[in-house]
């Protein structure tokens, strides 16, 4: 009789890879012989993101100066893009003229509930500070 087989959490441990065998992954990886998950099968590698940090370390491409933007589009391509860009922020204006109409009206409407609270309770919940008297109220706080 077959024993069954447990399957179960397995702890992993941290493997450490010789500078030899990292370039000799980063060498196939880059000479097309394999691509990184075929590496990382191949060779047990626990992390497929360790196979990128080795290539961005060891490799020969140039990491700090890729930029995508530099790849050569069409014009139809630029245009496609730019009429997306255009599209985004016309929405985007949208919205803003919509929050700042809205914030208008929420003032207006904070404006007239004080106003009304000020005639039905006769008492004043606006401060208006006249100059002279903030003045002085400093020179008294610079006194303490």
């Amino acid at each position: 009789m077959k024993t069954p087989v447990k399957i179960g959490y397995v702890k992993r441990i941290q493997k450490d890879y010789s500078l030899s065998f990292k370039l000799q992954v980063v060498e196939q990886i880059e000479s097309g012989e394999l691509d990184r998950l075929s590496a990382h099968l191949k060779y047990d590698i626990q992390a497929r993101s360790t196979i990128s940090s080795w290539l961005r370390k060891y490799g020969n491409f140039d990491w700090e100066n890729l930029n995508i933007a530099s790849i050569d589009k069409t014009p139809e391509q630029r245009i496609v893009e730019l009429e997306a860009k255009v599209k985004l922020l016309e929405k985007q204006k949208a919205r803003a003229e919509y929050l700042a109409e809205r914030a208008d009206k929420k003032v207006i409407i904070f404006d007239m509930l004080v106003n009304m609270a000020e005639k039905e309770y006769d008492i004043e919940i606006r401060k208006n500070y006249k100059p002279e008297l903030s003045k002085s109220s400093k020179k008294n706080t610079k006194k303490q």
